[in-house]
């Protein structure tokens, strides 16, 4: 009697795990290659990029403005007189200058320069959560692999357990010990393994290429997962501690937070519009007359300095101005809003990827008793098929039975590990790290 112990099949998911080796790389390793090629991250990066010099632009409403300007120019003077004909003569004109202004009072600028650093870590809660929903797509598409290679590992003992089967039928069958369903109906369960290793097969390799699409690498070969390893926990009653956090780390929070900042910001911006405004500034301009001009004709040279204050006061701009605070303080309250929103979502999203974990490890429990149990079934059934007071199917369903729980189990293996990038996906504190120590379990 043939026994498909836990070891002999884990060992068997590790072996296929391990050809090309060579190539095989960690969930770490293929993460930094995802960074470095996945579109849709690289899209949230250039627009991290572009949103740093875009807020870099709002540095120049607080800086001074300087300009230099330079001409030359030729003339050419007909004047034509009743008594004494015409007196024609050329004369140039060549000058430059320089001029600076310097913002003193403008509280609409500096409302613009506290924006752009608000708008500065919005753009860095973007790209954090665009790093964090790589990781999980990574490890999603990493656990999807070997998934399909742990079900075409199953399928394949399955389909050699079911040919055993259905060999010992034709020998019984042949000697008179059986009748022709035996043999019939462990020829269909082996036909349909046959079924289902082609479509394991299939998606095996649909599940390649996803990953190899994310990482840019021809036929990534994932470390398997270490079963000896035990699983990461939660805690059922920590969870309020993780929602409570999600409050103030998630990036969508944040973003949501310095939405609202800068929708104030921008309130301040139209009450501007009724403040006065200060500017001081200076100019320096040089201008040499080259034979004469168009009421003399010697040269000259001119030098004229000048240094003041701008002030203006703004009267009526025809309600511009109202209407404009009008909308702003909308656009406020709706901000203000969006932030409570994001974090009822980010709240219930916290508490559901949490209580998914602490399910999947129970599931992984059950399914373990449920491996050793399914295990025992096909024992007692293969004997009672050889002393005669059990049928052909009844052991071919206890065959599937626990080839079918040994896919569930690996599964939810996987889930669970999943889990854990998820839950701190979803409270907003995934980090590199994280991902690193789910990869310290994986077989090296």
């Amino acid at each position: 009697m043939k026994r498909f112990s836990l070891t002999t099949l884990s060992a068997a998911m590790l072996g296929l795990a391990f050809i090309g080796q060579v190539q095989a790389q960690s969930l770490t390793e293929l993460y930094e290659s995802a960074r470095a090629y996945d579109a849709s991250f690289l899209s949230a990066k250039l627009q991290f990029d572009a949103n740093v010099a875009k807020v870099d632009q709002a540095v120049a409403g607080l800086l001074p403005s300087i300009a230099f300007s330079a001409n030359l120019s030729r003339s050419d003077l007909d004047t034509k007189y009743s008594s004494a004909g015409t007196s024609e003569r050329y004369f140039g004109t060549r000058s430059y200058g320089i001029s600076a202004t310097q913002a003193l009072y403008r509280p609409g600028n500096l409302a613009t320069y506290n924006q752009g650093q608000k708008q500065l870590l919005q753009a860095d809660a973007v790209l954090q959560a665009a790093e964090q929903d790589l990781m999980v797509r990574l490890s999603q598409a990493y656990f999807d692999v070997l998934a399909s290679k742990d079900s075409l590992v199953l399928v394949r003992a399955q389909k050699t357990a079911v040919a055993e089967q259905l060999a010992s039928a034709k020998r019984n069958f042949e000697v008179g010990t059986s009748t022709i369903t035996d043999t019939n109906e462990a020829q269909a369960r082996y036909d349909l393994s046959i079924a289902q290793e082609i479509a394991a097969e299939n998606d095996l390799q649909v599940k390649q290429l996803a990953l190899n699409t994310l990482v840019g690498k021809p036929s990534v070969e994932p470390f398997g997962f270490a079963t000896a390893s035990a699983l990461p926990i939660l805690k059922a009653d920590d969870m309020s501690k993780w929602v409570e956090a999600s409050q103030d780390t998630h990036p969508t929070v944040r973003s949501a937070q310095m939405a609202l900042d800068v929708a104030k910001l921008e309130n301040d911006k139209s009450r501007a519009g009724h403040k006065p405004t200060l500017d001081g500034f200076v100019s320096f301009a040089n201008t040499t007359n080259l034979a004469g001009a168009a009421t003399f004709n010697t040269d000259s040279r001119t030098a004229f300095a000048q240094a003041g204050f701008t002030l203006t006061v703004p009267l009526f701009a025809g309600f511009a101005t109202q209407n404009r605070l009008k909308e702003t303080l909308a656009l406020e309250e709706k901000a203000r809003t969006d932030l409570e929103n994001a974090k009822r979502t980010v709240a219930q999203a916290t508490r559901a990827a949490y209580l998914g974990v602490v399910s999947g490890l129970g599931s992984v429990k059950a399914f373990e008793a449920a491996e050793k149990s399914s295990q025992s079934a096909l024992d007692s059934n293969k004997l009672g098929y050889q002393v005669g007071v059990r049928i052909n199917i009844d052991v071919l369903n206890s065959q599937s039975q626990l080839f079918q729980t040994k896919r569930d189990l690996a599964k939810a293996r996987y889930d669970v590990l999943l889990g854990h990038l998820k839950v701190r996906q979803a409270n907003g504190s995934l980090k590199a790290e994280d991902m690193a120590a789910i990869n310290a379990l994986l077989a090296k």
